[in-house]
């Protein structure tokens, strides 16, 4: 019996998914840190700021388990002007647009014209072999 891979088009909603990548990259937490402010790394030790706790999504009502760096660099840091800058690598820039929109899924049409990048470079950035930075499609809930 043959198993069916459906590749992503210009319309699949992408993520990241925070599961995959903890159980992919050990130093998950400390590339997470490096991408706070100085003032909130100043407030959260990188060994014991996986606190987590429930939070509720304020424009969709949805209760989230967050770790304290994911909150701060959700609702302050990525709120910077320069955390966006077109001088990061593409998927850099990707990575830290979704932490800039809560992590709501978008798709490579939606990055592209954030970014101001073309729609199918996001597409073959998102859908190669290698999966970046937990970057994955939205998993359909069955």
């Amino acid at each position: 019996m043959r198993t069916r891979v459906l590749r992503p088009t210009l319309k699949t909603p992408f993520h990241i998914d925070f599961a995959w990548w903890q159980a992919h990259d050990r130093d998950w937490h400390l590339f997470l840190y490096s991408l706070l402010c100085p003032e909130h790394q100043r407030q959260v030790d990188p060994q014991t700021g996986e606190q987590t706790f429930d939070w509720v999504d304020p424009e969709t009502a949805e209760v989230h388990r967050m770790d304290q760096m994911q909150y701060f660099l959700t609702t302050h840091c990525a709120k910077a002007p320069d955390f966006l800058s077109p001088r990061l690598p593409l998927v850099d820039r990707i990575f830290r647009l979704f932490l800039a929109n809560n992590n709501t899924p978008m798709t490579p049409q939606e990055i592209a014209e954030a970014l101001r990048v073309s729609p199918m470079t996001v597409l073959r950035v998102l859908s190669g072999p290698k999966v970046y930075r937990g970057l994955r499609p939205v998993a359909k809930r069955a």
